[in-house]
């Protein structure tokens, strides 16, 4: 078979992804467009590149365009494993969703997002307690007992499962890292790597790898995604890969949600809290708000999912009922020391220069949100 012959080459054939192959000087496999035969210089991978090499593209590109180090090192680690996890046999179950979707797949957000939030498909988890086509349990019993599963399956699963793919690929390319479990649940699994540059702190040299599991993930498509860093240095090259991503109206809507709760709260949950707000703000203004107000069915199934899974208490110690929020009342914007806190986050993303170009002020992001929260509900008001 002619397939037992390939080897790397200097670019006769190109894959989408950009890595170069050739087949005996003169095959392409099937679908591959055939390049000049003319030979040229094989591109170098950043990430075998050593570490003196590795710091002088950092600062190149930093140069070119103004991003910190630290950061642009950082997002080549997370692409390196997006790649990893999608180009294994576990992607079939899996969609990247979150902010790092927005920014690194639709390109929507100008932020640094520097963990990859995963959801594994709950009928693939828990196909014993969940029907092929039943994604939402009948009543507030079977939730918890889906929940009890996962949160019992979920953490051997990334043992068993996601760690080997991890190790193993880190293995084939002579990398180095640390892999930990980690999260109060143990439903993250932690790649250390060593820094060459940092920041404030705020963002470390960690990628978080959150999974869920009590959702489908759909709608969802598989898009690609590049580093930061592509294309700015002739002949390196740096990772790509091709996630399954969840549907940009269902990641408003995740967000959206989980903002409407805070503000009934009033409290903040964690730092790093502020991304949610910027990236809403952001969505206001993308090309995929109007479909994203218009998909009532999507608003709907994440509303009917939270109240299931992710039960609320609101200041008072109420329930928090999650249909309000996209029937018309969806509350964006805190107040008091909800609105302080929130500003004190915003303020540490600034400072590690996590927010990218030029940032808004954090009153300016306020009045965005509320301009969102005010579309939005007039658009679902307008359409009941």
């Amino acid at each position: 078979m002619l397939a037992d012959h390939w080897r790397p080459c200097a670019g006769l054939c190109r894959r989408r992804n950009g890595v170069h192959w050739h087949l005996r000087e003169r095959y392409c496999p099937p679908g591959w467009r055939a390049q000049s035969a003319k030979k040229q210089p094989v591109a170098e991978a950043f990430l075998k590149l050593n570490r003196d090499d590795q710091r002088e593209v950092l600062e190149t590109v930093r140069a070119k365009t103004d991003r910190p180090t630290h950061l642009l090192e950082k997002d080549v680690w997370v692409v390196w494993t997006l790649g990893a996890l999608f180009d294994s046999p576990l992607a079939a179950h899996l969609t990247l969703k979150g902010g790092t979707s927005l920014s690194k797949a639709y390109k929507v957000i100008d932020r640094f997002s520097e963990d990859i939030d995963l959801t594994y498909d709950i009928r693939k988890l828990i196909a014993d307690l969940v029907g092929k086509e039943c994604t939402l349990p009948t009543n507030r019993s079977q939730a918890n007992k889906w929940t009890k599963a996962v949160r019992e399956r979920l953490p051997e699963w990334i043992a068993r499962s996601v760690r080997p793919i991890i190790e193993g690929a880190l293995a084939r390319e002579r990398m180095e890292a640390k892999l930990e479990i980690g999260g109060a649940e143990n439903e993250k699994l932690l790649l250390h790597y060593s820094a060459l540059k940092h920041g404030t702190g705020y963002v470390s040299p960690v990628v978080v790898l959150e999974f869920g599991a009590r959702a489908t993930g759909e709608p969802h498509q598989v898009m690609p995604v590049a580093c930061d860093m592509d294309g700015h240095i002739e002949n390196v090259s740096f990772p790509t890969a091709f996630p399954t991503v969840m549907g940009v109206a269902r990641t408003f809507w995740e967000k959206a949600t989980a903002a409407h709760v805070y503000c009934a709260q009033g409290r903040i949950r964690s730092e790093r809290y502020a991304r949610h707000w910027h990236d809403l703000a952001a969505l206001g203004q993308s090309q995929y708000f109007e479909a994203v107000i218009a998909d009532r069915a999507v608003a709907l199934v994440v509303a009917q999912h939270k109240s299931f899974f992710f039960v609320e208490k609101d200041a008072a110690g109420g329930t928090i009922d999650y249909m309000p929020a996209v029937t018309g009342h969806l509350h964006l914007v805190p107040t008091g020391e909800a609105l302080r806190a929130l500003a004190d986050d915003y303020a540490d993303m600034r400072e590690d220069q996590v927010l990218l170009g030029e940032a808004l002020t954090f009153d300016e992001l306020m009045r965005a949100c509320s301009e969102v929260e005010s579309q939005v509900n007039r658009a679902t008001i307008r359409d009941e």
